[in-house]
């Protein structure tokens, strides 16, 4: 059986529990505090050397990264598809994905955000308004994208990869205080992709190592 290692708070895992659910693909899950730095423990290292979550152990060995991962699943799990049937829309959808895997997440993850307030000396205000600049430049694009190729979820009226990446982003934008007034039907996107019990059961407020 797949083994996810994650943390219940990172939104690059939540998006992997999101695709393995939708596929309806059973899955343990092993769970590494960040705050604790339990991803930098020597036997986690030598599985993931980056120390990052999430990796997703298979038959075939240790996949890092979670947009690999999610490529992988749709390969290896093709029903339900992720990615539409048509070159152009597949581009598009792994566009709005990319958006947040390599635009937004990155400048926002814990390494960064650490870093700023021990480096740069930032303290709450000044990581909070960097946090939500970055998220509110990335959701300015996304919601052209939403408003020109959105149906009901993110792109047409079935759950895709942008889907798997959109709602952890809203989550994460929720928990920040970031004013999502501005992005109606990015947010009317996530929402209805909230409502499926398969996304419904990735949230990280359900995961075994959740703070309760």
């Amino acid at each position: 059986m797949l083994r996810l290692h994650g943390y219940w708070r990172s939104t690059a895992s939540y998006r992997v529990r999101i695709a393995l659910n939708l596929k309806e693909v059973p899955y343990l899950q092993a769970t590494h505090d960040l705050r604790r730095s339990e991803n930098r423990e020597p036997a986690y290292l030598e599985l993931a050397p980056q120390g990052l979550v999430p990796a997703l152990e298979t038959e075939d060995g240790v996949i890092t990264q979670s947009l690999a991962i999610l490529e992988w699943l749709e390969e290896r799990f093709p029903a339900p598809a992720l990615l539409p049937s048509d070159t152009f829309s597949r581009s598009l959808v792994r566009s709005m994905a990319l958006t947040v895997a390599a635009d937004i997440h990155p400048l926002n993850n814990l390494r960064v955000l650490n870093t700023l307030r021990i480096e740069a000396a930032f303290d709450e205000r000044e990581t909070n308004d960097w946090i939500s600049r970055w998220i509110i430049s990335g959701f300015t694009a996304l919601e052209r994208f939403v408003a020109r190729h959105g149906g009901r979820y993110a792109f047409g009226d079935a759950p895709t990869l942008a889907d798997c990446l959109l709602v952890p982003q809203v989550y994460s934008a929720r928990r920040f205080g970031v004013d999502l007034a501005p992005f109606p039907k990015l947010v009317a996107a996530a929402v209805a992709a909230e409502g499926l019990p398969a996304v419904e059961a990735a949230h990280p407020d359900r995961q075994p190592d959740a703070d309760r």
